[in-house]
């Protein structure tokens, strides 16, 4: 995985190129980044860059229909794109003679999506985010805690207010002319990043990408205005009980983290994995194993760049076992945790967990082409053909000691928004939010 090199360049219109060729397995991942999120919509338009996620999917100058698909099937690919609050991502790994294919693609609907945008296709894309609103936030048992849960936690207003799904009103005033201004703002070479990893040749693949991406003009991207001032600490807790038709009790905290790319990020990340990953993490031996007053138990860092990082833990309770009694035990370990820190035990069991995560996610050629995209997007650098023991030496790097005081000073009452879901028919209750 460490053998392959990394070269960068840049083209005239300002596209950043990453490439890193790997001949262990005839194939080749494409990736490209664009730098837009949820946090990028104005007002009274959020799920924008969502719905665009799909819309670039649904034709371009030269590729009708769903022709993006069918191509990309026909030649052994099934291509991706995913959306969050700070980035857009679209991915495919293909056999390594038809990577010109795959470039010529992505070029293609880049520089000339807008040619085969019409009302037809935003139409139809925009009730399939709806749809997918439907399945996955409104129609499912706890489906609106996460969006509660990122709302508590960033204030109404700032850009991570709201996830990348969007509002079913913002979704239906999306007008084409909206959809429209949006790409030609957001949707530039200058604000994309393309990387390509795996088996071909580096001068010819760059000669590709100059022929189908050089030619692509537009307006300069102009960046959004930073994020309104958040303080890495929420500084007073915040509660929300939602009753709701749910099939048992659960709590779930938000906790604002450090920003991603620091050391204080990564003890973040090995402190969750003390407390929540894997059978013998701390919570779940005590809630799950020993106490079976949970019956599931889950946590994990969501890492941002523009806006403190989001920690989570999500707590299902047993039939047996009230909320406030979940909550009970869920406050002594955590107290607990802030006094003492991990044991030596926990912080190798935790670092190896996160280790097996990013060494699977690295294994690809997918999953390294979409890295080198994060660390240029982000960081505006690659680690040069040492992805994974750059990020195995940090993580190795954090010591108890760290651990211990980012629980002390960030797994605090003071510093988390907790919402409680209780079972029984969603009501308006003195103190409590009824679902939506």
């Amino acid at each position: 995985m460490e053998t392959f090199s990394v070269k960068e360049h840049r083209l005239d219109n300002g596209l950043r190129i990453v490439l890193a060729p790997d001949l262990l397995n005839p194939v080749a991942a494409v990736c490209v980044w664009y730098g837009v999120g949820s946090r990028h919509e104005g007002p009274g338009r959020t799920g924008m860059a969502h719905l665009f996620e799909h819309l670039m999917f649904q034709g371009s100058r030269n590729v009708p229909g769903n022709g993006h698909f069918a191509l990309l099937h026909e030649a052994g690919s099934r291509p991706n794109g995913t959306t969050n609050f700070e980035r857009t991502n679209f991915t495919e790994t293909v056999p390594s003679h038809h990577l010109e294919l795959a470039l010529w693609l992505e070029a293609d609907r880049m520089g000339g999506l807008l040619d085969a945008l019409t009302q037809e296709s935003l139409d139809n894309q925009r009730d399939v985010v709806k749809n997918e609103r439907r399945q996955r936030y409104d129609n499912l048992p706890y489906g609106t805690a996460w969006e509660r849960l990122v709302a508590m936690a960033y204030p109404p207003g700032h850009p991570y207010h709201h996830l990348p799904i969007g509002s079913m009103a913002d979704l239906d005033a999306a007008s084409l002319q909206d959809a429209r201004d949006f790409f030609v703002r957001h949707y530039t070479p200058d604000n994309a990043v393309l990387a390509v990893v795996g088996d071909f040749d580096p001068e010819q693949a760059l000669g590709w990408i100059r022929r189908y991406f050089g030619g692509i003009a537009g307006p300069s991207y102009t960046a959004a205005p930073p994020a309104a001032v958040l303080p890495e600490l929420m500084g007073s807790g915040s509660r929300t009980v939602v009753r709701a038709d749910v099939p048992s009790g659960a709590v779930l905290h938000a906790y604002r983290m450090p920003r991603d790319g620091t050391r204080e990020a990564e003890a973040a990340a090995v402190a969750l994995a003390v407390l929540g990953s894997g059978r013998n993490s701390r919570l779940k031996l005590r809630l799950v194993r020993r106490d079976r007053s949970a019956s599931s138990l889950s946590s994990g860092l969501i890492r941002l760049t523009g806006a403190p990082s989001l920690g989570w833990l999500d707590i299902k309770a047993s039939a047996a076992t009230t909320t406030a009694e979940l909550e009970a035990s869920l406050d002594e370990e955590l107290g607990r945790f802030a006094i003492t820190g991990p044991t030596e035990e926990e912080l190798v069991r935790a670092r190896a967990h996160l280790e097996r995560q990013l060494l699977t996610r690295l294994e690809s050629v997918g999953g390294r082409a979409d890295e080198l995209c994060r660390q240029a997007t982000f960081f505006g650098r690659v680690e040069r053909g040492r992805i994974a023991s750059t990020a195995l030496a940090q993580l190795d790097a954090v010591t108890a000691d760290e651990v211990h005081a980012f629980a002390a000073t960030r797994l605090h009452p003071s510093n988390r928004a907790v919402l409680v879901f209780e079972p029984g028919v969603a009501a308006t209750v003195p103190g409590e939010d009824a679902t939506r």
